[in-house]
């Protein structure tokens, strides 16, 4: 079968290209595949971080054509006549806000008829709103023939917005990319971590919705065994976060890295760690807990959008009662105080790991595709 992917790969940096990469070189096993990149994502003003793209220059370990910028309309249609002039069988494509909806909308909308489209949901409804989401996203829906969703939360908005939606749930492969866990003394000492502190890790692209403040809050009321491991890049101001690192009774044993993290550095801050906290205030799914379950490491999470789902019911960690800086450290406290508790999620990784794998992650989609 051929496969079209319209999305962004490297050069362009973070988890959807990473995701991407992974599920052309899983489909490519079996199919004949072609990656279409984006020429620009965003334009540079609309950007919130300080580049877009991996900045030592990596490409993907295949062709991918740069050919949709997202700004411009006439690449719309370039890019939908380049794609099928190609002929493919399926075109997939991802969807995580809706300023893609023009461009990825359009291209769906004109494919040949012999072409189903599918597209992977990251969100539905985006974690930052506005006035012009539901008509880009009911766009952006219609054009489509089925949809993967990665959780049973994205579900929902889905058939909320489109009941009649064919889909499938399929939940987010584990990151195999970021190399092999190393010892956790060696990666505490490249990082100049304490040896001795039970080490919590805030990691990912720094936004108001992700909590960092409430997980701020939270360690300011732990005692002096911990010590927490923060590594990603602000989108937007980091002055409300810095001040409240400079106001904690605990900022000695606070450890900031506030830039984008390497893949080659991500083991180091994962393994360094003793568990990983996503304090959110709201969520779909996060590729975060993919990287975790990569690493064995188990997690504490707020009870927002598909967390519950994916980190408390399959046990691989703890979930707060609320959102609240109070109820985070209190799960916090309460992980640390057996070691039964840890013993279990790490366990439960074990069996995630092998359910998560990319290889049925992509048999799920072709046998979705199947249906269509």
């Amino acid at each position: 079968m051929k496969i079209a992917i319209l999305s962004c790969f490297p050069p362009f940096r973070g988890g959807i290209s990473q995701f991407n990469t992974s599920l052309y070189q899983e489909l490519s096993k079996e199919h004949t595949v072609r990656a279409y990149n984006f020429k620009r994502q965003y334009p540079e003003f609309l950007f919130p971080g300080k580049t877009q793209y991996i900045e030592d220059g990596t490409r993907p370990p295949f062709e991918a054509v740069p050919v949709l910028d997202t700004a411009n309309p006439f690449s719309y249609i370039r890019t939908a006549r380049t794609i099928s002039a190609w002929r493919p069988d399926l075109l997939l494509m991802r969807y995580w806000m809706p300023y893609f909806a023009p461009s990825q909308g359009y291209v769906a909308r004109h494919m040949p008829s012999g072409c189903k489209v599918i597209s992977i949901l990251d969100n539905v409804i985006p974690h930052e709103r506005h006035f012009w989401d539901g008509p880009l996203t009911r766009y952006y829906l219609g054009g489509h023939d089925g949809f993967v969703v990665l959780c049973n939360a994205v579900r929902d908005d889905l058939l909320h917005i489109r009941p009649d939606a064919r889909h499938i749930v399929s939940p987010h492969p584990i990151y195999s990319n970021f190399g092999d866990s190393i010892p956790q003394a060696q990666a505490r000492a490249e990082l100049g971590l304490a040896q001795d502190k039970k080490t919590l890790l805030f990691f990912g692209l720094i936004r108001e919705y992700k909590g960092l403040d409430i997980l701020l809050e939270a360690f300011s009321a732990l005692d002096s065994s911990y010590q927490l491991l923060i590594g990603g890049e602000a989108y937007g101001s980091f002055e409300r976060y810095q001040k409240l690192i400079d106001c904690s009774p605990n900022r000695e044993r606070i450890h900031l890295f506030n830039r984008f993290i390497s893949d080659s550095e991500v083991a180091r801050f994962f393994c360094a760690s003793d568990l990983c906290v996503l304090p959110y205030r709201s969520a779909t799914q996060s590729g975060i807990s993919s990287i975790a379950y990569h690493f064995g490491l188990p997690m504490v999470t707020t009870a927002v959008g598909g967390l519950r789902e994916m980190i408390g019911e399959r046990g691989t960690g703890l979930v707060t009662e609320e959102v609240s800086a109070e109820a985070v450290r209190g799960t916090v406290e309460r992980y640390f105080s057996d070691p039964a508790i840890r013993t279990r999620c790490v366990e439960a990784i074990g069996k995630e790991k092998e359910r998560l794998s990319w290889g049925r992650f992509c048999s799920n989609l072709i046998d979705f595709y199947n249906t269509l």
